[in-house]
């Protein structure tokens, strides 16, 4: 190759003698060397490229320099070195956290040993001190009391000292101890961990079911708009379309304004016809009024309409009706609720949970009362207030229910999340009504045929078990055991895809499978609209907070 060159070059720059031959050749010797070493040092301090032609490389020229730089960068011995060095590196760190722990160890034996040995030659001393040696050992006569009783003091205190080093060097040669103690520290440990998560459960609780500040800011601005401007919030005729059984109707029960008007937005902007959805929420007196307001200065986009009632506008919800409420006027549930101990809250963390009167709130039972409530409809979609709806919904009124009653997405898996889990089968009733296996489903978004509910008379089978379980011996509070009784053998398995739970509490779902969902659940104490939230689910439902509404704005919610 330097021959090449240099009969490229030898007509110009070399003239004619055999030194400049010779330095000429040395020259260009040295600079393809550079050259060489130059390109070489580049290549393996570059970052290895993924695809199949470097960009650094060039794409014109000679294919076999082409090939050998490539080959330069994917030598299979510079990666295999790599890992042998980082191997080696790893374990010069945990020798050398051993050596430490060793010479720890040397001093601390060094220092017994120096100690025990000027102790056995204190005694040693002791014994030959010349005062003592005279007077108690070699003597001949009778032992003089004072100088015994002299000595027996500086024995007794030399013993004690000798007890009390020996005592506290015992644990570095008795196994037994050292067991003994390590299975102590355990249990101490342990019993620390199970008051942290008592504790810990209960924060997260009182965080999940209080109201935040900026939630309660918002409802209260509600209110005060609709007190400072009465005239422009008259009750409206209700409209024709709340009961037009053609049209896709939701009910979505919730005290919550927020939460409502994210569900709400959510279906709408995912609808290809939103004027073709009409939205019932129900909620409590208390948040009428703000409920109210909210949907009227922020109306619904595309046309979807959206109809806002209290459970008191519903007057056969009443005590002799409604097991649940009488329930609640009874002085034994009021005393489980509402007169257990400040001091006792954290001790069945557990139960604790179910200990909160939201399990007896009629906003929970309403789900239970749908063909009353809406009795010219004959289907209707059921949504929980901490959902986010991403594709259109429409597709699950065409859905065949085969004569079942409910549509919902199962939640079984393995041995979890099946009728055992909910429900008491010590309890001969249930053992002899329900299968144990039997797979549970969700609430939080069910598609109901009402007609087949009446047929089934399903509200009757849910007072039937209500009453049956005011001790609680049937299954713990809440919606979700009385709904798998009364809907049992009528539910409709819908594909998965329809329904993903768990962004309240889990945090490993998939993004993959929560796109692909039509409906994301935030069951779990981590709603969005709280300082606990999941950070990585959050946007999914901040991206439908109307945040151009002044209320939201002036609350500083934090999104």
């Amino acid at each position: 190759m330097a021959v090449a060159i240099r009969g490229g070059r030898g007509g110009t720059a070399v003239g004619p003698g055999l030194r400049s031959l010779f330095a000429y050749r040395i020259f260009v010797s040295a600079m393809f060397s550079l050259l060489f070493l130059a390109t070489l040092s580049v290549i393996l301090t570059s970052h290895p490229s993924t695809s199949h032609h470097d960009p650094g490389l060039p794409s014109s020229g000679n294919a076999y320099v082409q090939r050998t730089f490539l080959a330069l960068k994917s030598d299979p011995l510079k990666t295999r070195l790599d890992l042998i060095q980082k191997q080696a590196n790893d374990h010069i760190t945990l020798v050398n956290t051993y050596a430490a722990y060793a010479r720890k160890l040397k001093l601390d034996i060094s220092r017994q040993l120096r100690m025990f040995d000027d102790l056995a030659h204190n005694f040693s001393d002791l014994l030959m001190k010349p005062g003592y040696k005279s007077a108690l050992f070699e003597s001949e006569g009778a032992v003089d009391e004072d100088v015994l009783r002299q000595f027996e003091k500086e024995v007794k205190d030399k013993v004690k000292v000798a007890r009390l080093m020996i005592g506290e060097s015992k644990e570095s040669y008795d196994n037994q101890l050292k067991i003994q103690k390590l299975k102590d520290t355990i249990f101490a440990v342990n019993e620390l961990l199970i008051k942290a998560k008592k504790n810990g459960a209960f924060a997260s609780l009182i965080s999940a079911k209080s109201v935040p500040k900026s939630l309660h800011c918002l409802a209260m601005r509600l209110v005060e708009e609709r007190i400072s401007h009465p005239d422009k919030y008259k009750e409206e005729p209700p409209k024709k379309e709340f009961e037009d059984p053609t049209l896709y109707h939701y009910a979505i029960f919730s005290d919550n304004v927020i939460a409502v008007s994210v569900v709400v937005r959510s279906v709408v902007k995912n609808a290809q016809e939103p004027w073709k959805h009409v939205f019932h929420v129900v909620t409590d007196r208390m948040n009428i009024a703000a409920m109210k307001v909210w949907f009227r200065m922020r109306p619904v986009e595309g046309g979807a309409h959206v109809e806002v009632k209290a459970v008191e506008d519903y007057s056969f919800l009443n005590s002799s009706y409604v097991p649940v409420l009488r329930q609640l006027e009874s002085a034994k549930m009021q005393k489980f609720y509402f007169d257990h101990k400040a001091e006792n809250t954290t001790k069945d963390v557990n139960n604790m949970k179910f200990r909160n009167p939201k399990y007896l709130s009629m906003l929970n039972h309403l789900r239970f009362y749908l063909p009353e409530m809406y009795p010219k409809l004959h289907k209707i979609l059921f949504l929980d207030d901490d959902v986010v709806v991403q594709k259109d919904l429409t597709g699950l009124w065409n859905i065949d229910l085969d004569g079942k009653v409910n549509g919902a997405v199962e939640t079984c898996f393995g041995s979890f999340h099946r009728y055992a889990q909910y429900l008491n089968f010590s309890h001969p009733l249930i053992r002899e009504k329900f299968n144990p296996k039997a797979c549970a489903w969700a609430f939080g978004m069910n598609i109901f045929d009402l007609d087949a509910w009446r047929r089934e008379k399903c509200t009757d089978q849910y007072h039937y078990w209500q009453n049956l379980n005011e001790d609680r011996t049937l299954w713990k509070l809440g919606t979700l055991p009385p709904g798998l009784i009364t809907f049992y053998s009528t539910t409709k398995s819908l594909d998965k895809s329809w329904h993903v739970l768990g962004l309240g509490y889990n945090p490993s779902i998939s993004m993959d499978e929560i796109n692909k969902a039509a409906v994301i659940h935030y069951n779990g104490n981590m709603k969005p609209w709280l300082d606990i939230a999941m950070n990585q689910y959050k946007s999914l439902w901040t991206k439908y907070v109307d945040n151009d509404m002044e209320f939201v704005q002036v609350c500083n919610f934090g999104l």
